[in-house]
């Protein structure tokens, strides 16, 4: 499979297929990186779709840099990201998973995407917050009064719970396919099957399976999945 790294203002990228006008914006999820698009690749290169996957800040070429991977910044560069996609082809589609779906939502209600393909996205930023700071023992009146808190999770943040608490709708005017986790510990499913049904999205549940879904078996569910919706 042709590989083409290079960068789009800066932020590393891979293009990846052979030449053609359709595009898969690949947006990674936390702790991931621009190189794990490839098995995804492979199967849209398959069906004559190329794709354009980037490090998200604090993520593999960025790592140790100063930006956060936060909502500010993840849609900044999604933006950047997708005015050279849709700047360079014809069709523009996107494939997100976890923290790189919440991302989209946030960054693309109005971009005219042909099609969303979403792996075990965070739709409701909400309850995963709220659930981290119960989990840590933080209020909402401690995280207001000290800005930034430490977990063992992650650093939570007053001015993204703010952020947070003023974005809980989307507008999602795209074909959209969902995989979910049965056992996804970061989304209830009563959460993803509201946005399914509010935005009309085909979802797909795996009953077994955990948030990552990297286990056993795990790899051909979602090659099964992708070979369908693609």
């Amino acid at each position: 499979m042709l590989k083409n790294t290079f960068t789009v203002s800066g932020i590393p990228a891979v293009l990846w297929g052979a030449p053609s006008d359709r595009v898969f914006i690949h947006v990674h999820g936390k702790m991931s990186r621009k190189e794990h698009a490839e098995p995804f690749a492979a199967i849209a290169g398959e069906k004559g779709w190329q794709t354009l996957s980037f490090d998200l800040p604090e993520h593999g070429e960025r790592s140790g840099q100063s930006d956060r991977c936060d909502v500010w910044t993840g849609v900044r560069d999604l933006d950047i990201i997708a005015d050279h996609a849709f700047g360079n082809w014809r069709h523009v589609a996107l494939f997100a998973c976890s923290l790189g779906a919440y991302f989209s939502l946030n960054a693309y209600p109005s971009r005219k995407l042909e099609k969303c393909l979403f792996q075990s996205p965070i739709v409701d930023m909400k309850w995963l917050v709220e659930h981290m700071m119960l989990w840590a023992g933080v209020t909402p009146e401690m995280l207001k009064a000290k800005k930034r808190i430490e977990t063992p999770l992650d650093t939570l943040s007053w001015d993204y719970y703010k952020y947070i608490l003023e974005h809980t709708e989307y507008e999602w005017p795209f074909p959209t396919c969902i995989l979910y986790a049965g056992k996804d510990g970061l989304q209830p499913e009563a959460s993803v099957r509201a946005f399914a049904a509010r935005h009309g999205a085909a979802l797909t549940v795996a009953p077994e399976s955990q948030h990552p879904f990297m286990a056993e078996g795990d790899r051909a569910i979602v090659e099964a999945w992708l070979r369908k919706e693609i």
